[in-house]
């Protein structure tokens, strides 16, 4: 048996004469799918396989699809003839061109066999001249494969060691997405030895000393494991001791490394490459000298067999020197290779005289963390799930490394500089941190947090911009947005579309065993951000607005209104008591028509006014037919029914209306408390937060209204019952419903570690007309309304409450504005997903 080894991305040209078995040997060892024949694409392009004079066209399109597959990433096999050297090199651009390696597999047979095989095919009209003339190309082809291009070339000859073949997949070299980590990534050293050492330890790494004290090697007590971004060497005080460590770390399993521009300038200055000894090459290569002779050779062995970049955790992380552009993660090319140590200029140079960089990570909008090294900065800055850790300690800056999965930066000073920078390291940041770029939300952007990470397309950001540049409030001030809330599942009580038990059902079944039943209160959702001090508070008094942004009533009220907010909390005594100047909550004002009165009239009132009108007409000219002796009964009772609906229809509306001036008949129903100067809260319960809720009406009942509640333990069938029987009052009352959330709190997970839906809002019968129609209880229409699709309502709550958290992490952070506006405005993108508004 023969076994090729092939890598698991790579285009495979097949090469022998006709009626060596090239297309028996496709089926057999590949899917359909991944082989593409010329002779298929001949068929495609002039309907007959034979037709040499397609074949221009025929392999056009057999490297358009074949360049298409590559880019996804999947193997593709090229079943044609290829003796002809202009077809091969056609081949290996294809392959060049989307970073894979071209791989040759030669079937040789003897030509009798051959000429066997074709004279037995119909479709074979080519005479035995022809097939001695394509066995001179096989053999002139043996030698120029490999200079030709082709990573791996493999001949099998004669059938039997063609049929025994075996093809082995190789992973590439940079794929460990087997590694899963949990990793410390450190940044560039520069030859700081003591500085790395510090690292470690405060990493929590012990360090192995040799006889000598010197540290070979670093082993974690939790398993975790170190990555190196390159530039280990160069301009610091002991090149040697930091390789030493590294590899000895390497060697032992305890870490991994990629090289940086600096080590593969000093590997061609040790192979006796003419190399400038500039940029602290000198400094290394006197203090490798002081070294034994072995040690520079064994540097140069361990420079030698680094990777270009990893690609680690399932694919999810990606470590490069100098960054990695999606395209190039995964690949083997000299091109990645040389982005992987150098990164991408754009041909200018600086006032210093260095090469601007291309900010290649603001247009990055791949699925991978990419951590990465090269060019220093005082402070790691994510930039679209992108982040660089070198800030500068050879340069007197600091040792920075990242822990994965926790993103957390952990670093040491530098003990001195130990090498002037050519560029000031504490440089000013490209823009201040409240500056915003159109470049950040436009167009089709991936928005990767802490809580997971979404797409926002193209569309839905125009959308959204439209919003925020003509109607939001200052972004300084729109810190968060709201959730759009599912209902539970679709009920099969009799009569109800929403009931609580699948709410209950619906919890219990994520491993929720403890839920809250707050009343659905039928107003506007209000987020209210209060100062505490409106002339000296970071948000200038602060700010009412909508859930889409939108001031709320606009100045003077929302003035007036954060001033009784301002005041209440003062009563409270929450100022004191959570150590903060501000407070974000949020909340439901009402009644509906005191920002909804527009709303009401046009598209509720008038659909009442009118069946009001028209139905008792309708009913009183049936009367009159029925008493000459027509038989209308059954049109009749209908024509009451709807009547009756219209009537219910209209009570259900009018219940949310009131009476306001100024704020003279509004309330305000705080539910949560989400965030204070020192604090982000989604980790406190429920009960936590509505009682401060009541603190507030009990310093202001006149203005706060006070949200009503039942804890319900879901082992508990009587707990179950007990909150039906008040939702039930509470909708019978004419109360909109009321909303079930998991007691522990909005950041609470399922058993699995996924966010929960962070409430699901069950609405009461009446309440619903208003949402599905006056008859929408008539059976028939009943019965088509339970097919309704909540996924993709459920998945929308979902994402928009991810942002959300990290939207309140960022703020409490301190996190520049454009990072805190970013994560709101995808929030506001999201509410463009086409769902069905009435959900």
């Amino acid at each position: 048996m023969t076994v090729l080894d092939i890598p698991e991305l790579a285009l495979v040209a097949l090469v022998g004469v006709s009626g060596s078995g090239k297309s028996t040997f496709a089926r057999r060892h590949f899917a359909p799918t991944q082989v593409l024949s010329s002779d298929a694409f001949r068929g495609l392009v002039a309907d007959d396989e034979n037709d040499q004079s397609a074949s221009a066209d025929a392999f056009d399109v057999l490297h358009y699809v074949a360049g298409k597959r590559l880019r996804a990433g999947r193997l593709t096999v090229v079943d044609a003839t290829n003796l002809q050297p202009h077809a091969r090199a056609a081949l290996v651009r294809v392959a060049r061109e989307h970073d894979v390696l071209p791989v040759a597999i030669v079937l040789e047979v003897p030509e009798a066999l051959a000429w066997e095989r074709t004279e037995s095919r119909a479709d074979r009209t080519f005479g035995r001249p022809v097939l001695a003339r394509m066995q001179r190309d096989l053999r002139r082809t043996y030698g120029q494969l490999a200079r030709e291009g082709f990573r791996k070339v493999h001949v099998l000859r004669g059938v039997e060691e063609i049929e025994a073949a075996q093809i082995r997949y190789e992973k590439l070299f940079n794929d460990r997405r087997e590694l899963a980590g949990p990793f410390d990534i450190v940044g560039d050293v520069h030859g700081c030895r003591a500085e790395l050492e510090a690292l470690l330890v405060r990493l929590g790494w012990e360090l192995v000393r040799d006889d000598a004290g010197r540290p070979v090697d670093a082993t974690h007590p939790s398993g975790r494991t170190a990555v190196f971004v390159g530039d280990l060497v160069d301009r610091g005080p002991d090149s040697p001791g930091v390789l030493r460590l590294a590899m000895g770390m390497v060697a032992a399993g305890h870490a991994l490394c990629v090289p940086g521009n600096h080590e593969q300038k000093l590997l061609r200055k040790l192979r006796g490459r003419d190399v400038r000894l500039t940029h602290g090459l000198a400094e290394t290569m006197a203090q490798l000298a002081a070294e034994p002779e072995t040690f520079a050779a064994e540097v140069a062995a361990f420079v030698d067999g680094l990777v270009s970049h990893y690609v680690l955790d399932g694919g999810r992380l990606v470590v490069a020197h100098a960054g990695l552009k999606e395209e190039y993660q995964g690949r083997a090319s000299g091109r990645v290779r040389a982005f992987a140590l150098f990164g991408e200029t754009t041909g200018e140079t600086d006032e210093y005289g260095l090469p601007v960089r291309y900010p290649w990570a603001r247009e990055y909008r791949g699925s991978a963390t990419v951590v990465y090294g090269h060019t220093p900065t005082p402070e790691p800055e994510w930039i679209n799930n992108t982040i660089c850790i070198d800030t500068g300690c050879v340069f007197g800056g600091r040792l920075t490394a990242l822990r994965y999965p926790e993103r957390e930066l952990v670093s040491v000073p530098a003990e001195r500089e130990w090498y002037a920078p050519v560029r000031p390291l504490t440089a000013a940041p490209a823009r201040p941190d409240e500056v915003l770029e159109l470049t950040d939300v436009t167009g089709r952007r991936h928005v990767e947090h802490p809580y997971g990470s979404l797409t926002v397309p193209a569309e839905n950001a125009a959308a959204a911009l439209e919003v925020m540049s003509r109607f939001a409030v200052d972004p300084q001030r729109l810190v968060w947005l709201p959730p759009t809330m599912a209902p539970c599942s679709t009920s099969t009580v009799d009569g109800f579309l929403e009931h609580p038990a699948e709410a209950f059902a619906d919890y219990r079944a994520a491993g929720v065993d403890r839920v809250v039943c707050e009343e659905k209160h039928m107003g506007s959702r209000a987020v209210v951000l209060v100062d505490r001090e409106p002339a000296l508070g970071p948000f200038g008094g602060g700010a009412v607005y909508t859930r889409t942004g939108r001031p709320f009533f606009g100045s003077p009220l929302d003035d007036e209104l954060l001033a009784r907010v301002r005041t209440a909390v003062g009563v409270a005594g929450l100022w004191a008591e959570l150590d903060t100047d501000w407070l974000l909550l949020d909340c439901e004002l009402l009644p509906w028509s005191a920002k909804a009165g527009g709303l009401i009239r046009e598209q509720y009132a008038s659909v009442g006014a009118a069946g009001r009108a028209a139905l008792p007409a309708a009913l009183a000219a049936l009367d009159a037919a029925t008493a000459r002796g027509i038989d209308l009964g059954e049109l009749r009772d209908r024509t009451t029914r709807r009547r009756d609906d219209v009537a219910a229809y209209s009570a259900a509306y009018r219940a949310y209306v009131g009476p306001t001036d100024g704020l003279r008949g509004v309330t305000l129903a705080p539910f949560a408390v989400l965030a204070g100067a020192k604090s982000a809260y989604p980790d406190r319960d429920h009960g936590w937060h509505l009682d401060l809720a009541d603190r507030l009406h009990a310093a202001d009942p006149a203005f706060v209204t006070p949200t009503r509640r039942r804890v319900v333990d879901l082992s508990d069938p009587a707990a179950e019952a007990e909150a039906t029987d008040w939702w039930l009052g509470l909708t019978a009352a004419g109360g909109e419903g009321m909303v079930v959330k998991p007691y522990a709190g909005l950041a609470a997970r399922s058993a699995r570690g996924s966010l929960l839906q962070p409430g699901v809002k069950c609405r009461g019968r009446e309440y619903l007309r208003i949402i599905y129609g006056p008859g929408y209880t008539e059976p028939d229409q009943l019965a088509l309304l339970r097919r309704r699709s909540l996924g993709r309502k459920r998945g929308l709550a979902l994402r928009e409450h991810g942002l959300g958290l990290a939207a309140l992490d960022a703020l409490v952070a301190g996190a520049p504005l454009w990072r805190r506006h970013e994560l709101v405005f995808a929030i506001l993108a999201c509410e463009s997903e086409p769902v069905d508004p009435r959900l």
